[in-house]
């Protein structure tokens, strides 16, 4: 990839919604562009549009208007099924809530993506089991969530979402569930996938958080503001 060219390209981004009479704007104007292997934090108030940011970059929410550029590609120029595919080769998702199946085992968890995906099920095990290995859950393989910790539980949503192998991991509030030791470890583990090589871009609300991404983007009534943590 051409050197000028950045990993993601946000151009102009806006998204509205229609409330009875009223027009809300949850993005009004946004531009900025992230490279390849930053990790970086949106930061602002509930209601201030960053999760509505996060899923529109992620494919999820097609904006009003503007575009989200991936690799060279206007990800909303694709069709549904060439997006969902995208979505499946690019990006790993890291939910607040863990977004875990109660009766699935960890590791069956972890392998939701692979099937989905098509990788060999001859496969799915080890690879489910490397990266269960890597965020420190090898000895919990078989527990169901409610067996495991808060923190147990986000270190499951994560090696769910890098199982793929994916360049970019979209993280929405992904301490904000966990006391302040727990989210340190998943902080320093967002970190170690980070140097890496892996792209991350993590939401949060707390301020305290952004000292260990490269960048801040601070988000206030649908517009952001670029700078350093």
């Amino acid at each position: 990839m051409d050197n000028s060219l950045h990993l993601i390209e946000i151009e102009n981004l806006g998204r509205d919604y229609i409330a009875g009479d009223t027009t809300v704007s949850a993005i009004q104007a946004m531009n900025f562009e992230i490279d390849d292997g930053e990790f970086v934090s949106i930061v602002g108030q509930s209601g201030a549009g960053k999760s509505t940011l996060l899923a529109s970059m992620g494919g999820m929410n097609r904006p009003t208007r503007g575009r989200v550029v991936i690799d060279t590609l206007d990800i909303y120029g694709l069709t549904s099924e060439q997006r969902a595919d995208f979505r499946s080769e690019y990006m790993g998702f890291i939910f607040q809530s863990f977004q875990l199946i109660p009766y699935l085992t960890t590791i069956e968890n972890v392998k939701i993506p692979l099937s989905i995906s098509g990788v060999q099920s001859s496969r799915q095990d080890e690879m489910a089991e490397s990266v269960l290995d890597r965020v420190g859950l090898s000895d919990k393989i078989d527990r169901l969530p409610d067996q495991l910790s808060g923190g147990e539980q986000e270190r499951v949503a994560i090696a769910r979402a890098i199982v793929n192998g994916p360049p970019i991991l979209l993280a929405d509030e992904p301490t904000g569930n966990l006391d302040s030791s727990t989210a340190s470890e998943v902080i320093s583990l967002l970190k170690q996938l980070n140097n890496e090589g892996q792209t991350v871009i993590m939401v949060t609300h707390n301020e305290a958080l952004c000292q260990y991404t490269d960048r801040t983007i601070r988000v206030k009534d649908g517009r952001c503001h670029l700078g350093h943590a």
